[in-house]
């Protein structure tokens, strides 16, 4: 059998420790090796070696023994009381004590769960705005009990253990005295009502899974990873509480030749050379459909037209951004016989006065980069 230390070595405490001195001592050491605490390998000896300690030397008498007889003298005379001890009696306990125990209240209604869906959209639908139809699951209150839990034509009853609210006080004798606590009634579980006859639909739950049929209108403007809120159209709620939020998330495809910058839309118009040097009229696509766009005379690639309001519409806000077409002029890979003989006398009547001024090249130094 190991010897067993001296008490006070394990309270570290003197032999003339006052009675406030060992309390002290105590509470701290077994805040120190509570198992909810301290979770070494030997923790759990040191909390039931510091707890026999305080038993000893908190009550004058076996103190006293102690003092006189040492271990042997006070088991004589007192007997081996800590055979047996509670420990997890004394964990409750230990939770009064040092503020760790929480009032238990009768259970609350509860608002429900917000959900979460992805729509994907076009360009266009993004940018005119759309309507969608949707279908989602979702736990709803039973509409055979309307969400009571209980069989139609019964009611539940009042918990008998805590009298319908939904706790119970426990008394606890410790070292300290007697310690009373206010926990969830374990018959009830918190609820304060019993029901003897379930609802055969939702099994007493009050609670039942159903698809349903949304409506989501999408402002125009919206954009890739965009969040619609529709209140209320989440999961329902428990004892009368409101239901959740539906949150919808939104992804927008990429369009075929139309690109987004804030709320204008890029676009690159492609024409020939003949077209950029003497001027043109085309058709160019926007969302509300053609528009005929006037290209002067001497048009080089990457100048810009601006579309006033024909961009994507500035949402919540009003108005619309614009659309800004880029030239992109195309030099052709394939000509006939005759195209080349007219192009080469082409070259050969113009002079560099006919020709745009080259830009100078600025190495990256120059240009800050």
């Amino acid at each position: 059998m190991p010897l067993k230390r001296d008490y006070y070595e394990v309270l570290g405490i003197d032999r003339n420790a006052t009675e406030e001195e060992i309390r002290r001592a105590f509470r701290k050491l077994a805040f120190k090796y509570h198992p909810d605490h301290n979770h070494e390998d030997k923790a759990g000896e040191r909390f039931k070696e510091v707890n026999e300690a305080y038993e000893v030397l908190s009550d004058a008498d076996k103190r006293s023994a102690y003092d006189r007889f040492g271990h042997g003298g006070a088991e004589a005379l007192f007997g081996r009381g800590f055979e047996g001890f509670d420990f997890g009696g004394f964990g409750d306990i230990f939770d009064a004590f040092f503020g760790g125990a929480a009032t238990a209240t009768r259970q609350a209604p509860r608002r429900g769960a917000d959900l979460r869906y992805g729509i994907t959209i076009t360009f266009e639908e993004a940018a005119l705005g759309c309507e969608k139809e949707i279908t989602i699951s979702r736990i709803e209150s039973c509409s055979l009990c309307q969400g009571v839990g209980c069989k139609p034509g019964s009611q539940p009853l009042q918990c008998p253990n805590c009298n319908g609210t939904g706790q119970v006080r426990r008394t606890q004798q410790s070292l300290f005295g007697r310690f009373t606590q206010t926990v969830t009634c374990p018959q009830c579980h918190g609820e304060g009502r019993i029901i003897t006859e379930p609802c055969p639909r939702c099994r007493g739950t009050g609670k039942e899974k159903h698809k349903r049929d949304i409506s989501v209108k999408i402002p125009a403007g919206v954009d890739n990873g965009s969040h619609i809120r529709l209140s209320g159209e989440g999961e329902g709620g428990t004892r009368g509480s409101s239901p959740g939020d539906l949150y919808i998330t939104l992804s927008v495809k990429k369009h075929e030749f139309f690109t987004r910058y804030n709320d204008d839309i890029l676009y690159e118009l492609s024409i020939n050379f003949v077209q950029a040097a003497l001027g043109t009229e085309v058709e160019v696509p926007t969302l509300n459909g053609e528009t005929k766009l006037k290209i002067p005379a001497g048009s080089q690639t990457g100048q810009a037209f601006r579309l006033k309001g024909q961009g994507i519409a500035h949402l919540h806000v009003g108005g619309h951004g614009d659309q800004l077409v880029t030239l992109f002029v195309v030099t052709p890979d394939k000509l006939t016989e005759k195209q080349r003989q007219l192009l080469r006398e082409l070259g050969e009547s113009l002079s560099p006065a006919n020709m745009p001024n080259p830009k100078k090249w600025k190495g990256f130094s120059q240009r800050g980069l």
